[in-house]
């Protein structure tokens, strides 16, 4: 583990979550991080109550993954859609032309991070006051030590916290194979989570998931577009 002159263990924050007594809210995205996460808060005897954000609507290997994740947990995961998503239809990403009055009369929303946990606490009946965990460490890049060096890895006023902020990449996949719970097949494809439409994840999904493939370009057309412009 890594340590941060004057900013507390994860271990001591998780302490404390379990002494408070409530759940907490995750953000599982279904990568290692969200993994290690999770089984960190279990060890800590602390409620788990998960959600997915997605960026593309209906894909199976995404839904197969949060299933074997609800099995193995034998907790639900609820599911909702993940900000990104209003932002590029609004922003007419990957749409052709005919699209774009049709988008633009459905006067879609644009929330931020904070309306999407607010809605989420009150579908899931929880309070405001909810903690909400995410996977971040500081080990992950200068600008996330950065962040939690000045910000904290618990933050009062958004109800945000880094269960295992101080956890090397080697802890996290150390946790993972001690559960032995195997990683999502994202690794296999992209080396990563799956979190975009951009040729990085594309090229894969065209490959290893064609229907998938095809489904993201049922909701963006001319994503198609990241292969052909990597091809020339």
């Amino acid at each position: 583990m890594i340590s941060i002159p004057g900013v507390r263990t994860s271990e001591s924050i998780r302490t404390e979550l379990a002494a408070d007594g409530r759940p907490v809210l995750l953000a599982f995205s279904c990568g290692k991080d969200a993994i290690a996460s999770w089984l960190a808060l279990l060890d800590s005897g602390i409620q788990v109550v998960p959600y997915h954000l997605y960026c593309v609507p209906g894909l199976k290997f995404v839904a197969d993954e949060l299933d074997y994740f609800e099995q193995r947990f034998q907790t639900p995961i609820a599911r909702y859609p993940h900000v990104s998503f209003y932002r590029m239809l609004n922003n007419f990403v990957f749409q052709p032309p005919e699209r774009l009055a049709t988008i633009e009369a459905a006067n879609l929303p644009e929330p931020d991070y904070a309306d999407i946990l607010r809605l989420i606490e009150q579908d899931l009946g929880l309070p405001a006051s909810t903690w909400v965990a995410d996977g971040v460490r500081a080990a992950d890049s200068i600008v996330r030590r950065v962040s939690i060096k000045r910000h904290g890895p618990m933050k009062p006023v958004s109800h945000k916290v880094s269960v295992i902020w101080d956890w090397r990449k080697r802890e996290v996949y150390d946790r993972i194979e001690a559960a032995k719970i195997p990683l999502p097949v994202d690794y296999e494809w992209f080396g990563r989570s799956f979190d975009g439409i951009d040729y990085r994840f594309l090229e894969p999904l065209s490959r290893h998931a064609p229907d998938d493939y095809r489904r993201v370009l049922d909701w963006f057309p001319l994503a198609e577009l990241e292969l052909i412009r990597h091809e020339l």
